[in-house]
């Protein structure tokens, strides 16, 4: 099961990363991406450990991006890999059939790319700009997704599509219209102060709307 809404974590420090998973799980977020970019794999470890004590206890997800092995080892719901990370298939020699893996896309000929692959769901963006990530690849836009859902569609392609990329709360109803399966998101719940409202705002947002383009 794909939630369809997913916090992508940030934070410069480990314990900023640490702090600001456990107010999105506080908040009552069920799915977590542990995202942490240009530490060594063994700080990554160690906060992969972390993290996924504090989603057991919550009874969360835990996805880790970009390192399988990381995934495996921390006993991880899944792993999401990027357009330039680990190839989906030999990420799944790694972590076996029992977990889920992401792909993120930017184009419909990623997403057919990512399907052929074997990918469990998509991470489609980025919606908008964000400092978030480095390397953006080029911003979708509502009307960009509206195009490659209705491509989705007309290929019998069904998969679930996570629109992620400066995502905030005035965004989202827009954006379910376009028939995508759920939202990430980070910074918009990270500085929120009231965050218990924000996630409650989106889960009634994202509800039982999603697409009607999801994986048999």
């Amino acid at each position: 099961m794909i939630d369809k809404l997913h916090y992508i974590s940030q934070g410069k420090e480990t314990s900023s990363q640490l702090d600001a998973i456990k107010n999105a799980l506080d908040a009552g977020c069920g799915w977590i991406q542990l995202r942490i970019k240009n530490q060594p794999e063994s700080v990554i470890l160690k906060s992969a450990l972390e993290a996924a004590k504090l989603c057991e206890k919550y009874k969360a997800r835990l996805i880790i991006n970009d390192h399988p092995h990381i995934a495996l080892e921390s006993g991880a719901y899944g792993v999401h890999l990027g357009l330039n990370d680990m190839g989906i298939a030999k990420a799944r020699e790694i972590i076996g059939k029992e977990m889920i893996i992401g792909g993120t896309a930017n184009t419909f000929e990623h997403i057919r790319q990512r399907v052929n692959e074997g990918a469990d769901y998509i991470g489609l963006g980025p919606y908008r700009f964000t400092t978030t990530k480095q390397n953006l690849s080029p911003v979708i836009g509502l009307e960009g997704y509206k195009l490659i859902m209705q491509q989705m569609f007309d290929s019998n392609i069904k998969i679930p599509v996570i629109a992620i990329g400066g995502i905030t709360l005035p965004d989202i109803s827009l954006i379910m219209q376009a028939k995508v399966y759920g939202v990430a998101i980070s910074g918009a719940l990270t500085n929120n102060p009231d965050k218990k409202k924000t996630i409650e705002a989106i889960y009634r947002l994202v509800g039982n709307t999603g697409s009607e383009v999801i994986k048999n």
